[in-house]
């Protein structure tokens, strides 16, 4: 088990505008914005912790890792050809979900929230590299639970049982509703993969803010026909 604090921080207004697709700003946002990072500098401490895993199992559509199962056939199709994994957590910090924003003040607490969505990539980015150079691994991918169906977000639990005590090492914590809390944070398993593995290739979800690529209608259908034929 490894944490990452020290993540480094590149946080300015145009990051920000950039961010939230400005095309066209309004007065005083440049300010707004400002103020908010100002505050927002001095105490953010986004982190990361993973670990090296090891499948122990492939069934059909589930995977064991480190004696824990994961029934996931998206998860179970992408580790075909991998025996090495690295589950992890990342977060923006709780250090920011106790900042005091106005709620009257709705652009303000906009800004927070996108500051925070770059905090996250921030440190996603972070733990990305340095699992490349310290393991000498070539392309990576990840995937979340929740992210596709084949892959419930009630698996957070097994997650978070595969990696410790999560919210004594970077403050996150399961909800009731297997949500985590710092919202802005991402739980998953980083892979080794030779073509580059995006969950948002196989959701047809149009209007997505968080795409990080375009739906591939012809791989969605690919897996869909890999995994039928593997359950027949």
């Amino acid at each position: 088990m490894e944490i990452l604090k020290d993540i480094p921080i590149e946080l300015d207004t145009e990051k920000v505008l950039e961010k939230m697709n400005i095309r066209k700003k309004r007065e005083g946002m440049d300010e707004a914005i400002q103020e908010v990072i100002s505050i927002v500098l001095p105490i953010a401490k986004p982190k990361a912790m993973y670990k090296v895993s090891y499948i122990d199992k492939k069934m059909e559509d589930s995977v064991e890792i480190d004696g824990v199962k994961f029934t996931s056939r998206v998860l179970r199709d992408n580790l075909e050809k991998v025996q090495r994994v690295f589950p992890f957590v990342a977060t923006c910090g709780t250090e920011l979900d106790e900042l005091s924003v106005p709620e009257s003040d709705f652009m303000k607490c906009y800004y927070l929230d996108q500051i925070k969505e770059l905090l996250l990539e921030e440190a996603m980015s972070h733990l990305e590299k340095y699992l490349g150079h310290k393991y000498g691994l070539g392309q990576v991918s990840e995937i979340e639970p929740g992210s596709l169906e084949s892959w419930p977000i009630t698996q957070q639990k097994e997650l978070f049982s595969l990696l410790g005590n999560v919210e004594e090492n970077v403050g996150v914590r399961l909800s009731d509703k297997f949500l985590m809390v710092p919202v802005k944070s991402v739980s998953g398993i980083y892979f080794p993969t030779e073509i580059k593995f995006e969950s948002c290739q196989l959701c047809p979800r149009e209007k997505c803010i968080g795409r990080k690529a375009p739906y591939d209608p012809e791989r969605a259908k690919k897996y869909s026909e890999e995994v039928t034929g593997r359950s027949n």
